[in-house]
C-alpha cells in the first residue's frame, strides 16, 4: 500500500484508470476529484490531511460514521469465522438472524427476505417476483408496472424502466419496457389553498383512475415512500401511502415500496411506511442497512407471495440468484447496525439532532433566494431560485466545488440542495454544517 503518495498522484492515477459513477468524466478537468485517505466519524480525510464533513452520508449509506468501532469489531470477528458461502443449498447464522430480526420489525407481516447486493438489484427482484407470482396464480395478463412521475429506482434495465428521470433514462429508451406513470404526490405541487394531504388525494385519484381501467393488466405499483430522493427530495404526506395501499387491496395490485434510501431511520421511523401505518407486499432495502460498510440489499415480502412459488415444480420457483447473495460479512455488518439502533435509542436521539439542525438552518428557510425549505427525519432540502438557465445548469457542480473548499461534502441534485448526514453529528458539527451550508450557498448565488 503506497500510503505516502500525494493526493495529486492518486487523483491523476484514478482519472487514468477509473471510470467514476454518475459522472461526466470531462467535468473533472475543472471539478475537483478528492482522493480519500481515511474516515473517522462524520468526517472524510484526504491524503493531504484536509477534512470534509460527509453531509450526504457517502451517497446516503453511512449511518453511524466512518470506521465505527462497533461495526468494525463485528466484522473482524466474522472474518475469522466465515467470509462467504453460497446461499443456494447452504445457510449461515448472520443471514438467518438478520432475516428474523427484520421480519420481527414488521410484526412478521413481511416474513421472508431475498438478498442481493445493490438497490437496483433489489428492485429487479421485487418486479420479477410480482410478475411471476401473478403468473403462478394463473393471472398472466398482469404484466405492467406503475411508477410515480419523477421516480428513481435504479439504473439496471428493469429498475430503469420504472424510473422517470430523463437524465438517466432517455439514452436507454429502446432497451426498456415502458411503465405507466402516475402523478407524484410531491407537496411542492400544491395549488393555492391546498395542503400536502390535498396533493396526496389528487395523486391517489390518478392511481385509482388507472387501476379502474387497467388493473387486470397491472402487476404492481412501485413507490419511494415519503421522499422521492433523486428527483430532488420531493416529500409527500403519509396519507398517500394509506390511500394507495387501499387501492392496491381493492384492485388486486401489488404494492412495492422502495426504502433503499428512505429506510433505516432516514425519515424518522425505521421503515418509512410505518408513518402511514401500512405494510406493502414488497419492501426493498439497501444503502444504510449495512451501516455503509458493504454492498447489501434485500426484498422483504409477505408469506402469500412466498407461497405462490412453493411447489414441487422447479419452473414455479423464483430462480434468481447473485453470487454474493446473503454474504455473511455484509449481513454481520447489518446486524451490528440494527444493534446500534436498539442499544443507542437512535430514532429518539435523531429527533433531537433533527430539531437542532433545523433550527440552525432556519435562515435559509427565510431566504428570498430559496423556496420549499423542507425536512423529514434526517433529510433536509431546499430549492435555489436561479432564473438564469445557464447558471442553473452548472449550479450543482459549482456548489459541490465550493462546498469542498469549505470542508463539506454536499452534492446538490440540479438546483436542489439537500443534507442527509450520518446519525452521529454532535452539536458543534451540526452548527458547523449549517453555518458552512449557508456560506457556500451565498458564495454560489453571488458568484
Amino acid at each position: 500500500m503506497e500510503a505516502d503518495n500525494s493526493a495529486t498522484d492518486w487523483v491523476a492515477r484514478s482519472l487514468k484508470s477509473v471510470w467514476h459513477p454518475c459522472t461526466q468524466m470531462q467535468h473533472h478537468e475543472t471539478v475537483p476529484l478528492v482522493a480519500v485517505s481515511h474516515g473517522r466519524g462524520a468526517w472524510l480525510y484526504d491524503h493531504d490531511g484536509k477534512r470534509y464533513l460527509d453531509a450526504i452520508s457517502s451517497w446516503w449509506v453511512n449511518l453511524f460514521g466512518h470506521a465505527n468501532a462497533r461495526i468494525n469489531a463485528e466484522l473482524k470477528d466474522q472474518l475469522d469465522r466465515l467470509e462467504h458461502a453460497m446461499l443456494a443449498g447452504f445457510t449461515h447464522e448472520p443471514v438467518v438472524r438478520l432475516s428474523e430480526q427484520l421480519s420481527s420489525m414488521t410484526g412478521n407481516v413481511l416474513g421472508h427476505a431475498f438478498y442481493a447486493s445493490d438497490g437496483a438489484s433489489a428492485v429487479e427482484i421485487a418486479l420479477k417476483m410480482s410478475f411471476h407470482a401473478w403468473r403462478n396464480a394463473g393471472r398472466a395478463t398482469k404484466q405492467e408496472f406503475v411508477c410515480l412521475k419523477g421516480s428513481y429506482h435504479g439504473e439496471t434495465i428493469g429498475a430503469l424502466a420504472v424510473t422517470d428521470v430523463a437524465l438517466f433514462k432517455d439514452a436507454y429508451g429502446p432497451l426498456l419496457r415502458a411503465a405507466r406513470v402516475v402523478a407524484s404526490p410531491d407537496a411542492r405541487g400544491a395549488l393555492e389553498g391546498e395542503s400536502a394531504q390535498d396533493v396526496a388525494r389528487r395523486a391517489a385519484n390518478d392511481v385509482e383512475a388507472l387501476f379502474a381501467e387497467r388493473a387486470d393488466h397491472i402487476a404492481a405499483i412501485i413507490i419511494e415512500p415519503l421522499v422521492q430522493c433523486a428527483t430532488g427530495m420531493a416529500m409527500h404526506d403519509p396519507l398517500y401511502l394509506q390511500l394507495v395501499r387501499a387501492l392496491c387491496d381493492r384492485y388486486q395490485v401489488h404494492m412495492i415500496v422502495d426504502e433503499i434510501a428512505v429506510g433505516c431511520g432516514r425519515t424518522g421511523t425505521f421503515f418509512a411506511c410505518e408513518q402511514a401505518a401500512i405494510w406493502p407486499d414488497f419492501l426493498c432495502l439497501s444503502k444504510g442497512i449495512s451501516g455503509g460498510y458493504l454492498p447489501l440489499s434485500l426484498v422483504l415480502t409477505r408469506d402469500e407471495i412466498y407461497q405462490a412459488f412453493y411447489s414441487t415444480d422447479v419452473t414455479r420457483g423464483f430462480l434468481h440468484s447473485h453470487s454474493y447473495t446473503g454474504n455473511p460479512l455484509a449481513c454481520r455488518a447489518a446486524l451490528a447496525t440494527l444493534a446500534i439502533f436498539r442499544d443507542d435509542d437512535v430514532l429518539n436521539r435523531n429527533k433531537l439532532r433533527a430539531a437542532n439542525l433545523t433550527a440552525a438552518l432556519a435562515p435559509l428557510a427565510d431566504d428570498p433566494r430559496v423556496r420549499h425549505f423542507r425536512q423529514r427525519g434526517m433529510i433536509w432540502a431546499f430549492d435555489a431560485i436561479e432564473p438564469d438557465p445557464a447558471r442553473a445548469a452548472t449550479f450543482s457542480r459549482r456548489f459541490f466545488a465550493a462546498a469542498l473548499e469549505n470542508e463539506l461534502l454536499l452534492r446538490p441534485i440540479g438546483t436542489t440542495v439537500y443534507l442527509m448526514p450520518p446519525y452521529v453529528l454532535g452539536d458543534d458539527e451540526s452548527a458547523l454544517l449549517a453555518e458552512r451550508t449557508r456560506k457556500v450557498f451565498d458564495q454560489v448565488m453571488q458568484a
